[in-house]
Order: structure tokens, then sequence, then C-alpha cells
């Protein structure tokens, strides 16, 4: 199995709940197949009219600029790296009620249609990563896990809705971590019992490994 890990948080583990759990699931399946598409980390410029006009000058057989070329070779190396992968575990904050930018861009790259799905000729969507799993590991420091709270969650919904949705993936695991800002007191515990879950996930894949 190749795992593709999806890191989207240029915070330190120290400060940060979402890089600790990158980190904790990485010590975790040290032993497996296991590549890092760190989204601050690669160049991921963001996706605007520069990308619709390289798509433009391609289509038209014109010289691309050296930004246009840069943004392509960008989505191509997402694109790439989500192709290669049999599961792809995301590790994010839940930034402002949402996914921090870069992710975003980077959902942006694989969100192509003929690539992560399409349409027949009715208009109908039909997922083309059916034959992918996912894991979601996810970091929020307020409490997100009621009716009137749960559409607040612009992070953890977009991915379930994307990957699963659009695109097919079935996604096998997610863990949350929530609630250690708004519960200082209960921090501690709260991120332990976290990690420990992380650490569960991983240790099924490795276990997983074993039996194949």
């Amino acid at each position: 199995m190749n795992i593709l890990v999806v890191k989207a948080n240029n915070r330190p583990a120290t400060e940060a709940i979402s890089s600790k759990m990158y980190e904790t699931f990485l010590e975790s399946v040290a032993d497996l197949n296991v590549t890092t598409y760190d989204v601050f980390a690669e160049d991921t410029p963001y996706f605007g009219q520069d990308l619709f006009d390289a798509f433009g000058n391609l289509q038209n057989g014109q010289e691309l600029t050296d930004v246009q070329q840069r943004l392509l070779d960008a989505k191509q190396k997402a694109k790439d790296a989500v192709s290669a992968a049999d599961l792809i575990v995301f590790a994010f904050p839940l930034w402002n009620h949402t996914i921090p930018a870069k992710m975003q861009t980077f959902m942006d790259y694989i969100y192509e249609a003929g690539f992560a799905f399409k349409f027949d000729k009715s208009g109908t969507l039909h997922p083309l990563m059916t034959d992918k799993k996912a894991i979601l590991l996810n970091a929020r420091g307020g409490m997100y896990n009621t009716p009137e709270t749960d559409r607040l969650d612009m992070a953890i919904n977009y991915m379930r809705n994307i990957l699963g949705g659009v695109f097919g993936m079935d996604i096998i695991e997610e863990v949350i971590i929530e609630g250690h800002n708004a519960m200082p007191d209960k921090a501690e515990s709260i991120i332990a019992e976290g990690l420990e879950q992380v650490k569960a996930v991983a240790e099924k894949l490795v276990a997983s490994k074993v039996t194949q």
C-alpha cells in the first residue's frame, strides 16, 4: 500500500495539535511506504486567472508564461502524488471555521473533471477515485459536535463531502481532537486521548500489512 500524508499546518507540533497528530501518525507507520506532501513546504501558488489563462494557452498551442508553467507544474505534482497513493491521510486544523488556504489550493489542484470525477451525458456526476481510501486527522480547539455547531465547521465537513462525495474515496477512519482550547483545564487529557486514537489508527494499518 502506498500512503500519502498531506500535512496542512506549518506550526510546530509543540504549538499545533494537528501537527502533533501528523508526527504521531508518521512515527507509528515508520515501516510502511509513506510519502508526505506538505502544502506549506511545496510550491502551491493559488488557483486563479493565471491558471485559467494557462489552460487557454495550452488549448490554443500558445507559449506559456513562467507563472503559468509554475502553476501547471504545481498542479501536476499534486495530481501525481494522489494518483500514486492507495491511501491518503489528511492532517489539518480548523482555522477560522475552514481549512488552511494552502490546503484549499491543494484540493483545488486535484478537483478536476476527468481526474477526480466526471459527468455523463445527462449531467450526472460520477466519482473517479472509488479505488482510493482516506483518513482524516483533524484538530479544532472549540466544540463542534452538536447539531447547532456542526454546521459551523467547514473543514471536516468540506473534506467529507468532497473526498467521499465528489471524489468517491472511502473514508475509513477519522480522528478529531476538539475542545482543548475551549476547556483548557481538560486540554491535556483531551489531546492525549486523541493522540492515542491516532496511534491506534496507524497501528491498524501496520497490522493489516503484517497479515497480508
